[in-house]
């Protein structure tokens, strides 16, 4: 036999060695395909549960270091309202974060979703907050006008919450 003969000799039987190898690439990227079907079908067949309420404590502090920020930083509710000093911010702001979440608390019941829950517990923080910069404002206002009439400034008012309120006024 020459090497000609041979060559062609063995491609057959070559053919046939590597026809069994890609049958077998082909059926690998269909069991592929049928674990990634089946995948989800392992994941919708376990229960996962997430809760949204109530949040955590994290949560909890991370909502009243938002509020004391935007209590004290120039923003459009202090030009309308004026801002609040770092400590009186900060005691609203736990203030007001622990009466919206009691208000949400009393609002939740079992069948909720939490996601209700939390639209209360927000928009009560929301309503909180623009209520405690809308007293302070009329508690400027108020001082104003007793200094008018000859009564002092109240304590803790500053130039600034005086002049806010003879602004608004």
């Amino acid at each position: 036999m020459s090497d000609s003969e041979l060559t062609t000799a063995s491609s057959p039987t070559e053919t046939q060695q590597k026809q069994p190898t890609m049958e077998s690439q082909t059926e690998q990227p269909q069991d592929l395909q049928n674990e990634v079907h089946q995948e989800p079908t392992k994941l919708n067949s376990t229960s996962l549960t997430f809760r949204i309420w109530p949040p955590s404590q994290r949560t909890r502090d991370a909502v009243i270091s938002r509020l004391i920020e935007t209590l004290t930083t120039p923003s459009v509710l202090s030009k309308r309202y004026g801002s609040l000093p770092s400590d009186e911010a900060s005691s609203a702001s736990r203030t007001i974060e622990q009466e919206a979440f009691s208000v949400a608390e009393a609002a939740s019941s079992a069948e909720d979703d939490g996601i209700e829950i939390l639209q209360v517990y927000s928009k009560e923080i929301s309503k909180r907050m623009l209520d405690a910069v809308k007293s302070r404002l009329n508690a400027a206002a108020a001082a104003v006008d007793g200094n008018e009439n000859g009564v002092g400034v109240a304590a803790g008012s500053t130039e600034d919450d005086v002049s806010t309120a003879e602004a608004e006024a």
